[in-house]
């Protein structure tokens, strides 16, 4: 975004990430919004902000709020977004029941589950669980990716994580550029391995 006389410029991506529209807001004052984790929060200076005093004209019938339903998290876990452990499946887990191994990892690491958007389409998943430009953005220390390609919009939702691990049967998935380490192999077998291995260190 860049601030211009009386407005800004700004571009931001669309179509999961295939495409970047320019776009000019006018008028003031003007707000935009970011998705968490987009941009890298950086240390405030020692200059002070100034302050400009506005008061919306908003009429007391457009103020009037009327309560339909009170949801609570759909999710009952760790939310994605603040999750410093992520695992996610992707098309690789198969089907709806295939995240069985999937969540066991997950509450022995005490992380959130997530997925690809592919899986979401395919229903095996709520949306809420996708990663990815049309998802949550997530920043974990570390964020385990089985069975995932590595699709330009799901990457750009995982970019912030601190280290990627990916498992995948394809030798060539272009996950396994962006990954910091990597296995070779079946997410239903590797995965349960895992789960296994931590159960054996813990002596449980």
């Amino acid at each position: 975004a860049e601030l211009t006389g009386g407005g800004a410029r700004v571009t931001r991506v669309r179509w999961g990430g295939s495409l970047l529209e320019e776009a000019r807001i006018e008028g003031s004052p003007t707000l935009l919004t970011v998705q968490p984790h987009a941009v890298p929060v950086e240390r405030a200076g020692n200059s002070v902000p100034g302050v400009e005093a506005f008061t919306p004209a908003v009429s007391d019938a457009a103020q009037a709020l009327r309560v339909v339903e009170r949801l609570g998290d759909p999710s009952g876990g760790i939310s994605l977004a603040d999750a410093k452990v992520v695992i996610s499946a992707g098309r690789g887990a198969g089907s709806a029941e295939g995240f069985a191994g999937v969540e066991e990892l997950a509450g022995l690491l005490g992380a959130a589950v997530g997925c690809s958007r592919a899986v979401t389409m395919a229903g095996w998943r709520p949306h809420t669980d996708q990663v990815g430009q049309t998802g949550t953005k997530i920043a974990p220390d570390l964020y385990i990716a089985c069975g995932i390609s590595g699709a330009t919009q799901h990457m750009a939702g995982c970019k912030g994580a601190k280290k990627i691990l990916a498992i995948n049967t394809d030798p060539q998935a272009p996950i396994l550029s962006t990954a910091d380490y990597a296995v070779i192999g079946d997410l239903h077998d590797v995965v349960p391995a895992l789960s296994a291995a931590i159960r054996a260190a813990r002596g449980s």
